[in-house]
């Protein structure tokens, strides 16, 4: 694989985008009946890649490293034009024609960190951003047994434009490592986000 610096990443150009000139996404404007009867109208994006009759567009993996030491929880580091910054997130990809929830996980997870899992838990249907788009997903629970020889030195399978870092951290101390990572300049996927808080909460709750 070619060196890489994801710091070295950046915009050079944006330009206006017409729906019929895209690839991935597309702008519709939506009229709907409001609670009081009122025709409204909204403007909304999509995705122009979901399977047809599928219900999600992919997924997102939650893959826990069970390490001796307690659970580690598999992050990446990604360099990402809309934000124009490096984040940090879980992995995640879109869903195949004819493929499982499971397997698509199971896949992305393979493909983008080289690890063999086990999905043990899909989340239900969550939205992305729902005032903007109807993106969503499932959080797919992954166990990774390091035990395993496949998992000894694993090698992603990253497509042509793809260029991540994985590392991992314990799952205990994910809060206040993206506490750190933040304060390092990186930016938070909403969804690696909403775990950490998660854990903090659920710590709260216990502590009365």
């Amino acid at each position: 694989m070619t060196d890489m610096n994801l710091h070295q990443a950046k915009v050079v150009e944006i330009h206006p985008l017409e729906s019929k000139d895209s690839k991935w996404i597309k702008l519709d404007k939506i009229r709907y009946l409001d609670p009081t009867g009122t025709v409204r109208e909204w403007e909304t994006a999509s995705r122009a890649t979901r399977v047809k009759g599928a219900e999600i567009d992919g997924v997102g993996v939650v893959a826990l490293l069970e390490k001796p030491t307690g659970k580690e929880i598999l992050l990446q580091k990604q360099y990402r034009p809309p934000v124009d910054g490096v984040c940090i997130e879980i992995p995640a990809g879109l869903l195949d024609p004819n493929e499982s929830i499971g397997r698509c996980a199971e896949r992305e997870l393979l493909e983008e960190t080289g690890y063999v899992g086990h999905a043990i838990k899909v989340s239900p249907v969550m939205f992305n951003d729902p005032g903007f788009c109807n993106t969503n997903l499932r959080l797919v629970y992954v166990s990774v047994d390091l035990s395993d020889p496949r998992n000894q030195n694993p090698k992603p399978q990253l497509e042509d434009g793809e260029f991540i870092e994985t590392f991992s951290v314990p799952l205990a101390k994910l809060p206040q490592s993206l506490r750190e990572l933040a304060e390092q300049g990186y930016f938070l996927d909403a969804r690696i986000q909403n775990i950490a808080d998660g854990i903090e909460l659920a710590l709260t709750a216990l502590q009365g």
